[in-house]
C-alpha cells in the first residue's frame, strides 16, 4: 500500500459555494493512513493481500481512482490529473497544465476519462483521455465554460454544461460525429449532469427557483422534463451510483451519499473544500478529498475511501503538499 505521493495540482469540481457561476458550475474517525512505500510497476501490484482492499468488490478493488492536485496561486497554479489504484499504488500521471483541471468522470468501462482543462486567460475545454491508446483528444472547444462531462452507459454520447450561449445549460454531444443538443434553456446555471447507468435521464445542478441556491433535479429523455429531487439546503454536484439506488453529492459543506428510495441522507465528512462524495463502481464505498490536519499537526490532502458497509475506512495522502480535488473512481 502506498501514499499517494504527489506532485503538482488542479482544480476542483464546478460547484464550489461561491455565488459566481464558476462556482455554481464548477467525522471520518477511525481513518487508517495507508503506508508510504509506493509500488511504481504495475506488475507488482497485489492488490488482494492488501487488507484494507481485500474485502472490496473485485469491480472497485481492480479500478483507478483519478483525482486532480493543485499546487501554487494564481498565474503559478499548476494542475495535474493522476490515475491511482485503490490501494495506493500505480499512480499515473495523465495531464498536467499551467492552469486549472476540473471534473474527471471514467467513462463505464473505465477505459476513458472526460475532464475540462482551463489555461490561463482562456476558457476551460473539454478533453478525453484514452487509456488504452494513451491518447488526449480535444472534444468540446466552445466559447464559454465547458464543464462537467458525463459518458452516456454505452459510451457514444457526452452531457456538459457550456455557456457558450450566455448563461449556462446542459448540452448532449454525439462523439461519433459531433452532434451536438442543447438540453436546457432555462435563464438559470444549469451545470453537472450525471448519466444515470440505463441512459434514461441524468441528475444535474440548478438554481431555477432562486438564484444561488441550488437544487438537484432529474432529467428524462423521454418527456424532456425535470423533476426536483428532494433535498434540503444548499445541494450541489449529484452523482447516481450505478444500480440507481443511491446518489453522491455535496450537501451544504458536506461530502454526502442519499439512498434515493427513502431519502436517506448519509453525511460522510465536511472536506475543508466544498467536495462532493463519488461513488465507486460496486456503490458500497464512497471517495472525497479531504484538507485537513494530519499526524503530525501538519494541514495535508488526502483522498479518502470510505466504506458504506462497515468495513475499515482509510486516506491516501498528498506527498508533495498539493491540494486534491475530484477524485472518482472507474473500474
Amino acid at each position: 500500500m502506498s501514499k499517494t505521493i504527489i506532485s503538482k495540482p488542479t482544480t476542483n469540481n464546478i460547484m464550489i459555494k461561491g455565488a459566481t457561476t464558476i462556482a455554481i458550475l464548477a467525522a471520518l474517525t477511525g481513518c487508517q493512513t495507508l503506508p508510504s512505500t509506493e509500488i511504481k510497476k504495475p506488475n507488482n501490484i497485489v492488490v488482494d493481500s492488501n487488507p484494507l482492499t481485500a474485502a472490496m468488490p473485485a469491480i472497485d478493488r481492480q479500478g483507478h481512482i483519478a483525482y486532480v492536485e493543485e499546487q501554487g496561486v494564481g498565474s503559478a497554479k499548476v494542475s495535474t490529473l493522476y490515475s491511482i489504484r485503490p490501494d495506493g499504488s500505480d499512480r499515473q500521471r495523465i495531464d498536467q497544465i499551467n492552469g486549472y483541471i476540473y471534473a474527471p468522470a471514467w467513462s463505464a468501462d473505465g477505459q476513458q476519462l472526460a475532464y475540462s482543462k482551463q489555461a490561463p486567460n482562456q476558457h476551460p475545454n473539454i478533453y478525453i483521455h484514452d487509456r488504452n491508446r494513451d491518447t488526449h483528444n480535444l472534444v468540446v472547444n466552445a466559447q464559454g465554460s465547458n464543464l462537467s462531462a458525463s459518458f452516456s452507459p454505452d459510451g457514444h454520447h457526452l452531457l456538459y454544461s457550456s455557456t457558450v450561449a450566455g448563461n449556462a445549460d446542459i448540452y448532449k454531444k454525439r462523439l461519433s460525429d459531433g452532434k451536438t443538443e442543447q438540453l436546457t434553456t432555462l435563464p438559470s446555471t444549469e451545470v453537472q449532469p450525471s448519466y444515470a447507468a440505463d441512459g434514461k435521464s441524468f441528475a444535474y445542478t440548478s438554481d431555477k427557483v432562486r438564484a444561488g441556491r441550488p437544487r438537484i433535479y432529474r432529467y428524462h429523455f423521454a418527456t424532456g422534463k425535470a423533476v426536483s429531487v428532494p433535498t434540503n439546503g444548499y445541494v450541489a454536484s449529484p452523482q447516481l451510483s450505478v444500480d440507481g439506488q443511491r446518489m453522491a453529492y455535496l450537501n451544504g459543506r458536506k461530502a454526502a451519499v442519499m439512498t434515493l428510495a427513502t431519502g436517506h441522507v448519509l453525511n460522510l465528512a465536511d472536506t475543508g473544500l466544498d467536495e462532493p462524495a463519488r461513488l465507486s463502481p460496486s456503490g458500497t464505498y464512497a471517495v472525497y478529498p479531504e484538507y485537513a490536519p494530519d499526524v503530525d499537526g501538519s494541514q495535508r490532502s488526502h483522498v479518502v475511501i470510505h466504506s458504506l458497509s462497515g468495513h475499515p475506512s482509510y486516506t491516501i495522502s498528498s506527498q508533495d503538499g498539493g491540494v486534491i480535488r475530484s477524485p472518482v473512481w472507474g473500474r
